[in-house]
């Protein structure tokens, strides 16, 4: 099967993990699964298409409603899913819609608590990786918060 690459894919830390817009075709997965990626997060309402085309891709989903912020335990989720992924040498990509708002959000909180910098750095080394991201003041500030949370 030949792959290509997602909509809107862009490495956050090489290897680890990766943001980008829901995959389409068979040839996304494929393209996860050359490049180290065995984890899929879903952070849509419905179940990204195609996503049995690839079984060496594990999906995990985490909805969260378009244009709103994840609630802490959604965000808490998440990070445990990239720490135990990360841990075994195996890459993680997370997608929304469009990999922007949903993404974005998540994306940053990851630094905020890999990094250990605060939410509105975060925010900003996102918007600078991945142009566009985190689209809400909510989702702006569910980060300020998980970096208070986590002080």
């Amino acid at each position: 099967m030949t792959s290509a690459q997602p909509p809107n894919f862009s490495w956050v830390v090489p290897k680890k993990l990766a943001g980008m817009a829901m995959p389409r075709m068979p040839a996304h997965y494929q393209f996860l699964l050359e490049n180290g990626i065995q984890h899929l997060v879903s952070l849509c309402e419905r179940k990204p298409p195609h996503h049995d085309t690839c079984p060496g891709v594990k999906l995990h989903r985490i909805k969260i409603d378009d244009f709103c912020a994840p609630s802490m335990d959604q965000i808490k989720r998440f990070l445990s899913i990239v720490e135990e992924a990360n841990s075994k040498g195996e890459g993680v990509a997370v997608h929304c819609m469009l990999g922007f708002g949903r993404t974005g959000t998540m994306l940053a909180c990851y630094l905020v608590k890999e990094r250990k910098i605060t939410g509105v750095d975060a925010i900003s080394e996102i918007r600078r990786i991945r142009r566009g991201s985190i689209e809400t003041h909510e989702q702006e500030k569910a980060v300020v918060q998980f970096h208070h949370h986590i002080k």
